[in-house]
């Protein structure tokens, strides 16, 4: 039975398929500094998920690895708060990812908005690999290795974690039975107390009679609440809110990050290395003003006496993230009143792009120098990731009748 508070864990990852730049700081990385300290976090280089669209050039992926571990730590990422490892240093998650395989439907994932994004821009069948098909089940099995309840995510992976909720949900109901299942659920919800058990069955009624989710998720917090009660009891009483099994692997949560799909890029579209319209994380200040002194404006303002409109400028969309909303009124006011020419309102763009980045850069110098620590700190993640993969491999296996003893 399962010691983890699943409530308690997040995972997250990153593909090393170019420079990590300021759309993954304000999407991703910020969000990941806020929950170190809120939660047991597990952080990891996806690897594995490099090769899906990236398997025929490979040798970017270890310069590409180590960078990023550098850029996690100097945007505040905290080994000692964090477990970072490396996605392929953990057998366990690629033996997770084959014993999901072979419950999950086919249909399920030719149904993920990526393999279908993929396939309609992709007419070369070889390219269309098992990995593409595969890839929102092994990031299933990335999250469901480490039993985390949540994964901070942007809108457009939401699909791939209720994916992961249906697997777990499947896995749970096909090997999650126990041997008097029922009894000792109820003598778990007895030791709720009189109150909390009669609201506890209540609830459970509801939900089971009628379909309220309102009483799901109400019946779901009384039992996480209960300090005193062990979480094997609690995980019975979990599953026997929605079914008659035990919750081997629980069902995660996504937690939206807010920017991650609209942090504009140098051209105006979502800034990605695939576009190269990036700004690096660590960018030198000279690089960030000439990348911005050349962004495109308003293509209306062809003269600099030609009042121009915030909203038709890729830059303006930069000053809804960089600037306050005194200025952010001050820049659309002398844009539309030609006041300014482009280059003054790219200038205060500039500098609070380099603002911001200045300590990340001196934080990301005493890294570079030293690669030692950054291995150092890969293998303590990469350890205790494989102890928690591990501990849920083991429940796995005997629940699939597979722990030959």
């Amino acid at each position: 039975m399962s010691s983890v508070d699943s409530q308690r864990r997040v995972v997250s990852g990153m593909r090393p398929t170019g420079s990590v730049h300021i759309g993954h700081y304000h999407g991703v990385l910020k969000n990941w500094v806020k929950l170190q300290h809120e939660y047991e976090c597990f952080f990891f280089v996806a690897d594995w998920h490099a090769l899906t669209t990236g398997f025929e050039n490979t040798e970017n992926i270890n310069n590409h690895t180590w960078d990023m571990v550098i850029d996690w730590l100097a945007a505040g990422v905290n080994p000692g708060s964090a477990n970072l490892f490396i996605q392929s240093r953990v057998p366990e998650q690629a033996e997770l990812h084959l014993l999901l395989s072979m419950i999950t439907p086919i249909s399920w994932l030719e149904r993920s908005p990526a393999f279908k994004e993929f396939t309609e821009h992709n007419s070369d069948r070889e390219r269309t690999t098992y990995g593409m098909l595969g890839y929102p089940l092994l990031q299933s099995a990335d999250v469901l290795a480490y039993r985390a309840g949540l994964v901070p995510v942007g809108a457009d992976q939401a699909p791939h974690i209720e994916l992961a909720r249906e697997i777990a949900r499947r896995f749970n109901h096909m090997y999650g039975s126990e041997l008097d299942f029922e009894a000792n659920a109820e003598a778990a919800a007895r030791k709720l107390g009189k109150k909390a058990s009669k609201l506890y069955h209540q609830l459970r009624f509801a939900y089971n009679s009628h379909g309220d989710l309102d009483a799901l998720q109400t019946a779901q917090a009384l039992v996480r609440e209960q300090s005193k009660m062990t979480l094997g009891d609690k995980e019975r009483l979990l599953g026997y809110l929605e079914g008659d099994s035990v919750t081997i692997l629980p069902e995660p949560q996504a937690v939206l990050s807010g920017l991650a799909s609209r942090m504009p890029g140098l051209d105006g579209r979502k800034m990605s290395n695939t576009y190269q319209n990036i700004i690096p994380l660590r960018a030198e200040p000279g690089y960030v003003e000439k990348q911005i002194r050349v962004m495109p404006t308003d293509p209306s303002r062809i003269r600099l006496q030609d009042p121009g409109e915030p909203e038709r400028c890729p830059v303006w969309q930069f000053h809804q993230i960089y600037s306050n909303a005194e200025e952010q009124s001050n820049v659309a006011q002398n844009c539309r009143n030609a006041s300014w020419g482009c280059l003054e309102c790219k200038q205060r763009v500039s500098d609070a792009i380099i603002a911001e980045q200045a300590p990340i850069r001196e934080r990301g110098k005493q890294y570079e120098d030293d690669l030692d620590i950054i291995h150092s700190i890969i293998a303590d993640g990469t350890e205790k990731a494989r102890d928690a993969a591990r501990a849920t491999l083991e429940e796995v296996r005997d629940a699939m009748r597979l722990a030959y003893r």
